[in-house]
């Protein structure tokens, strides 16, 4: 089971530190997080995944209302939420003419973002099962450098 944790926090040096503090001082693995900066300067927010079951999410929600940092926490878990996250693909030029990786690219509907007499970069922003079948699709024939982002998520209801 994992749990999505949607974090108000004071937007300031050492805090994302503390956090991530908090869940290694208890052994708790944390999936993926990603913090900005919220309409607010003051306040960041973070999107937290964290793996374990219902004594471990209880005892990690417990925990962060207890940091003086954490204005505000939301379970998301059981909300109607939309969820994405960004994967950019850096990928030889040569795979432009594969008919299969070109249809890959169409079907998730990946953009170009750059691209060298050798490279392009890919960018995608989608929810994580996309994101991991169009990682899988690209990456069978191997050689492409990745970086994915953790995911983002807002409730449809406030």
């Amino acid at each position: 089971m994992h749990c999505i944790l949607s974090v108000l926090v004071e937007n300031r040096a050492g805090v994302l530190a503390r956090i991530s503090g908090l869940f290694s001082a208890r052994g708790f693995n944390i999936q993926s997080l990603a913090v900005g900066e919220t309409e607010d300067p003051t306040v960041s927010k973070m999107t937290i995944v964290v793996a374990g079951d219902d004594k471990i999410i209880e005892q990690v929600k417990k925990q962060l209302r207890k940091t003086i940092d954490v204005i505000k926490l939301k379970d998301l878990t059981k909300e109607d939420i939309i969820d994405r996250e960004l994967v950019l693909c850096k990928v030889p030029l040569s795979k432009k003419a594969d008919h299969k990786f070109q249809n890959t690219v169409k079907k998730y509907k990946a953009e170009t973002l750059s691209s060298t007499k050798e490279y392009q970069i890919l960018g995608l922003c989608a929810d994580s099962k996309d994101i991991s079948e169009f990682l899988k699709l690209i990456k069978e024939d191997g050689g492409f450098d990745i970086t994915r982002t953790g995911k983002i998520a807002i409730a449809k209801l406030i």
